[in-house]
């Protein structure tokens, strides 16, 4: 649990930061031309570390999911595309925190529907109520 929570927090981290030097280098470059970049950047970063710490690529794996499950990278530059453009015109902190309302909402209609596999995740009071708090804070957080 708690080696979740720390990559979760990185994770956290590493996104606002991304997003923040996405969006200037979209500002100074162009937004397509930054994209490639982050993408062919993130590539090879990549790449160097699956060569250092894997012995065997095994790309017969890539058979064995679902097709739509391949489109992680093309939804990586609408990520990219979108979270410059949303930074660029609303600010940071409104981006993000419209960003993160998302994902927790998108993350409860997977988990509430056992989307791509994930199990069923139950509904209580706590967790609407909870889910209610985040998007009036951030309606008041927008407002204020």
């Amino acid at each position: 649990m708690v080696e979740g929570l720390i990559y979760s927090f990185v994770a956290g981290l590493f996104i606002v930061l991304q997003s923040v030097f996405n969006a200037r280098l979209g500002e100074s470059v162009g937004i397509w031309p930054s994209n490639v970049f982050v993408h062919g950047s993130g590539f090879i970063f990549a790449m160097f570390i699956l060569l250092l710490i894997s012995r065997q690529i095994q790309i017969e794996n890539f058979r064995e999911v679902p097709p739509y499950y391949l489109l992680g990278g093309v939804f990586g530059a609408i990520i990219i595309f979108s979270v410059m453009q949303g930074i660029s015109i609303l600010g940071v902190s409104y981006a993000i925190t419209i960003i993160i309302v998302t994902q927790v909402v998108g993350g409860f209609i997977i988990d509430y529907f056992g989307l791509f596999g994930e199990a069923i995740a139950t509904v209580n009071v706590a967790k609407i109520v909870g889910l209610f708090l985040m998007i009036v804070g951030l309606l008041m957080y927008q407002l204020s």
